[in-house]
């Protein structure tokens, strides 16, 4: 049986490559930039060397706690969209936790979900990526992890 390996290593002996795989996944998850497309060309960072290494690198403190996502939403006031994000969340392996809805305005409405990702079958940026592409969805920002 093959078991995965940690590592605990200091980040000034990372490869370059390493290193801007971090960052670009920092500006996404922050929101900072919207694509992943946008967060490898603000770091210098191929798109290939990005999907390389994105499911294999995490912050030390990824590791201590659960793995709850908080997610931000803005979505278009129409019937169906907020269930589409649910089930596609609980097909991918999440379980919302928490979920709070603005009143929509003009046609927009503000959803924050918690979702526990911890048994995910698709990375976590992968998730958020999914989301987006979802008909409705507006905007999708990680507002926290923990």
């Amino acid at each position: 049986m093959n078991k995965e390996k940690f590592y605990l290593i200091h980040s000034d002996i990372l490869p370059e490559s390493i290193y801007k795989t971090i960052e670009a996944k920092k500006l996404f998850e922050s929101g900072e930039v919207e694509t992943i497309n946008q967060a490898v060309e603000r770091v210098g960072l191929s798109r290939s060397a990005y999907y390389k290494y994105k499911d294999k690198i995490f912050p030390f403190n990824a590791a201590t706690y659960q793995q709850i996502v908080t997610i931000s939403f803005t979505l278009e006031h129409k019937s169906g969209v907020l269930s589409q994000v649910l089930r596609f969340v609980a097909d991918n392996g999440g379980n919302v936790l928490t979920i709070n809805q603005s009143i929509p305005l003009q046609g927009i409405a503000n959803v924050v979900l918690s979702v526990d990702t911890a048994v995910l079958i698709i990375s976590t940026s992968e998730f958020v990526d999914e989301l987006q592409k979802i008909d409705g969805v507006k905007r999708v920002v990680v507002v926290g992890q923990g």
